[in-house]
């Protein structure tokens, strides 16, 4: 009698976890189902919106750079293999021809990409708005919509190219007045960051490291801090982080702390494959931007089962009280 009641028991309990591990397939089965459902062709969520920065509309968050490649060709096949619909060049440090004559325009596809001209280089304020004011009248004669904004640096250390607030504030305080749509690189001094916004940048775009390092995100509690004080009560104002990512994680992590997009260019020319790491960069775009609006679970300093703790027969693990 007690063998017969023990397998009665037996087979209760195994018919309530059959009952729970189907029921759990099902639930998974429609969620899968239902992710799909709102997911576009290209990967990216169709319930978020493009980035909008200064008047353009990117449906890449990823803005790509063009310097520093082995060939124009190599360029070429990298910004296409980045899914990134804006590229941004250098006005005095970029050869609009190589040595072999090339036009590095003849590799941009002005249909496809809009251009971000960029005052790399440059260590003074009046470099900088000269360099910007050269960058339009270029892009004004080829058609492209780019010939209104600008990517604004000004350097204030040849060694760590760390810029110089103060440059920075005047410069782009002035473009801000002669109609740029100014999208401002500086350090992750959060009290700067501040004051580019009040002087009229239409982005603020802290660095995660110094330019080229590839040390990624070094201070991420003053990007937090950044975030936090560009959207308080403005919260689809654009800040992009721009410099230092070396890696498709980097990128990710950006996205997840929550940057609206990431600027980058080393990472993808000097890596040993750029062609396959533009499309890392890609594809960490899409999850770190996804993983943010999915919203991270929080960490805990203990251990949380995931699978249901009713119908399970097992022994008290050592250390459990004991109740009974």
């Amino acid at each position: 009698m007690i063998v017969l009641r023990f397998g009665i028991f037996s087979f209760g309990v195994f018919f309530i976890q059959l009952v729970h591990l189907l029921t759990y397939r099902s639930e998974s089965n429609a969620v899968s189902v239902t992710t799909t459902a709102n997911s576009s062709t290209d990967g990216a969520p169709s319930d978020d919106s493009p980035l909008v920065v200064g008047g353009h509309t990117l449906q890449s968050r990823m803005i790509v750079g063009t310097g520093r490649y082995d060939t124009m060709n190599q360029m070429r096949s990298s910004l296409e293999e980045s899914g990134a619909d804006c590229v941004t060049v250098a006005v005095r440090r970029e050869r609009l021809y190589d040595r072999s004559g090339q036009n590095i325009l003849d590799f941009l596809d002005l249909d496809r990409y809009t251009l971000l001209p960029n005052t790399a280089g440059c260590f003074t304020a009046t470099d900088a708005i000269r360099a910007a004011r050269l960058g339009r009248e270029i892009l004004k004669t080829r058609g492209n919509p780019g010939a209104d904004w600008v990517k604004l640096e000004v350097l204030g250390d040849s060694k760590t190219l760390l810029p110089d607030p103060v440059q920075t504030v005047e410069a782009c305080r002035e473009l801000a007045a002669d109609g740029f749509k100014v999208l401002c690189y500086t350090s992750d001094c959060p009290v700067t960051a501040k004051r580019l916004k009040e002087v009229g940048a239409a982005s603020v775009m802290p660095a995660g490291s110094p330019i080229g390092s590839g040390q990624g995100l070094l201070n991420k509690n003053n990007l937090r801090i950044i975030l936090e004080y560009l959207k308080d009560g403005d919260p689809d104002y654009p800040v992009i982080v721009d410099a230092g990512v070396g890696t498709a994680s980097d990128v990710s992590e950006a996205f997840e702390l929550g940057a609206d997009g990431v600027l980058l260019n080393t990472a993808i020319a000097h890596a040993r494959d750029p062609v396959r790491m533009a499309r890392a960069m890609k594809h960490a775009t899409l999850a770190g931007r996804d993983a943010f609006l999915a919203g991270r679970i929080p960490k805990r300093l203990y251990g949380t089962a995931s699978s249901p703790a009713e119908g399970v027969i097992s022994t008290r693990p050592y250390g459990a009280s004991n109740t009974e």
